[in-house]
Parts: structure tokens; C-alpha cells; sequence
């Protein structure tokens, strides 16, 4: 088997470390992330001499357009010191929700990100990019043929946490699994199959957006909202006080991206929400963790690195 090494963005040194702790044969590649005085990156691969025939996978985490910027340039590099294969793991796509025109103009950074990553020089294979719950799947048509992408789900992390929660508590009540509306119930309801589902609702009534239960009686269980991603956490909010009001015990919500651009995690806690997230934006988790206002019982990680790892070793590749 070829040595593995594993290279990661600033913000993935925590996830990286995980994997590497789980004595998988992986080894841990350095990246200098400095910056000349102009500001733009001034980036170096320490031992590149080494990684001729290796296989090379990246974390990266493009939060930002700065990021994005230094990371591909590390990431471009890698054909050139001979490696054997590249695999990126991008957990979130961050221009996902840009992924249509809907006024002339309008430009789709989605499809702009994609071609991006999908002229990353070929090693001896294609190179290979794992998202994890895309945002509108057909972004995946965005990609060229010239590199191999892999739409993954942060879900089965999700059912093993609920499944372990279960498992010490055989006595609690089950969960049962909401969906904020029905665009999140057609995509992830294929993976709550035994599960007693409720599917909630919106609709708008002038400048009002009204929430009610489409399917489902939430009354006396203790519910998980499901949805891809967090970003003002309304509708997931005036899910939970729909729920709550028709008789709920207990709500919590899941995404597997925690965004919120406006830094509103505590609405949640104020709301008695509480958070199951994956360190898909390991920036925002930080902050949530660094947040004196919450508490450990607010919110709860599910690490990605078991799929991660997964997917490193499929096949034995």
C-alpha cells in the first residue's frame, strides 16, 4: 500500500490530528501558511521531496474567499512533486446556496467554484473531491469530467450518535425525526426508514411565514429536526415552537453545517433548542465552543472523521 499523507487547512488541524490519533497508517504532512507583507500567501510544502508516489489527501475548509485563494494554490502544487493521487475533502461547499439565477444578473459563485476545483492538475489519477451534504444536488453537474466528486452525508454520523444515545438510555423515549419542510424531507428521509417521521410547513401569508404540521404527531416524543445546513435558523426555530406547542417533550435540531453567518447560536439556546452539529465549519464550531453564553449541553459535535476515514480507505485506495 502507498504511504498516505495527510495535509489540512489551518482550521482542520483538530479534525486532521483525529484522524491521524486513529492509527490508520496515516501521516501527517506540514504546510507553512505564511503571507508576504502585500498579504498574499507566501505557502510552502515542507518535505515535497518526499511525496513522489504518495497518496495525498487535503482537508480544507473554504470559509472564506481568502482561503479559498491559498488553499487551492497548495492544493494545485501537489501534481508537481510527483504525487500518486489527490483526494480533497471540502466538507462544506460554501457558495452552495448561490446555485441559480433567479434575476438577470445574477451570478451563480456555485458553478464558479466548481470549475475552480475541477481544474486541479491530474496526478496519475483523476483527482478526487468528497462534499458532504451539498446544498442543491445539482451542483454536482457543475464539476467537469476531468475530476471525480463524491456527494457524502453527514446523516449516518447523525443515527450512530442517536443510536449510541439509545443504546445507554435503552429506557428513554425513541426519537422521532422532523423535517423542517418538504424540500428536507425528499432528501434525507430515505435514511430515517423505521423512524416515526413528522414533516412541518411553510408558507407565506402576505409578509407573515406561517409553520404548521403537515404530517405527523409530535405530541409527547422527543424530536431531532433534520436539515442540511443552519444559516439565521429561522424555519428550524418556528419549527420547534410548532412542536413544542403541540406537544413535544423535547427538541433538538441537527445540520450538518453549522454557517450561521450572524453568529445567532444562542437564539437556540434561548429557544431550549439544542444543537447537533458536524465539525463540517470547524471555525463556527470554535466559536460556538468559545461562546461563555453556551453551555456544553447546548450543542453537541458529531465528528466527520469516521466517514472521512471511510472513504480514505475504500477499496483499500
Amino acid at each position: 500500500m502507498r504511504k498516505k499523507i495527510l495535509f489540512y487547512a489551518p482550521s482542520q488541524e483538530k479534525l486532521a490530528k483525529e484522524l491521524v490519533d486513529e492509527n490508520l497508517g496515516l501521516s501527517m504532512g506540514e504546510i507553512s501558511w505564511g503571507k508576504f507583507p502585500d498579504t498574499f500567501p507566501k505557502l510552502k510544502i515542507l518535505n515535497s521531496e518526499k511525496l513522489a508516489d504518495t497518496d495525498v489527501i487535503f482537508l480544507a475548509d473554504f470559509h472564506n474567499c481568502d482561503q479559498i485563494f491559498r488553499q487551492l494554490a497548495a492544493i494545485y502544487s501537489f501534481p508537481s512533486h510527483g504525487v500518486n493521487s489527490i483526494k480533497v475533502f471540502l466538507s462544506y461547499f460554501s457558495t452552495g446556496t448561490m446555485d441559480r439565477i433567479s434575476e438577470p444578473g445574477e451570478v451563480v459563485t456555485s458553478k464558479t467554484l466548481a470549475r475552480m476545483l475541477s481544474i486541479i492538475p491530474p496526478a496519475s489519477c483523476p483527482p478526487q473531491i468528497y462534499i458532504f451534504d451539498i446544498h442543491a444536488l445539482q451542483e454536482l453537474h457543475y464539476f467537469s469530467d476531468k475530476v471525480r466528486v463524491h456527494e457524502l452525508t453527514g446523516i449516518h454520523s447523525l443515527k450512530e450518535y442517536l443510536n449510541e444515545i439509545f443504546f445507554h438510555d435503552p429506557l428513554s423515549l425513541p426519537i422521532s425525526i422532523a423535517f423542517p419542510d418538504e424540500g428536507a424531507y425528499k432528501r434525507f428521509r430515505q435514511y430515517f426508514e423505521g423512524y416515526d417521521l413528522i414533516i412541518c410547513e411553510k408558507r407565506r401569508q402576505g409578509k407573515k411565514r406561517i409553520i404548521t404540521i403537515k404530517e405527523g404527531e409530535p405530541k409527547g416524543k422527543r424530536i431531532c429536526m433534520v436539515d442540511d445546513l443552519i444559516l439565521s435558523g429561522a424555519t428550524l426555530l418556528g419549527c420547534a415552537e410548532v412542536l413544542k406547542n403541540e406537544g413535544a417533550v423535547s427538541v433538538g435540531a441537527y445540520a450538518t453545517h453549522a454557517v450561521f453567518p450572524s453568529k445567532n447560536w444562542q437564539d437556540f439556546r434561548e429557544a431550549g433548542v439544542s444543537l447537533y452539529l458536524t465539525d463540517s465549519c470547524p471555525v463556527t464550531i470554535a466559536e460556538i465552543r468559545n461562546d461563555p453564553a453556551m453551555q456544553p449541553e447546548d450543542m453537541e459535535v458529531i465528528s466527520l472523521a469516521p466517514a472521512i476515514a471511510k472513504e480514505i480507505f475504500r477499496n483499500g485506495n
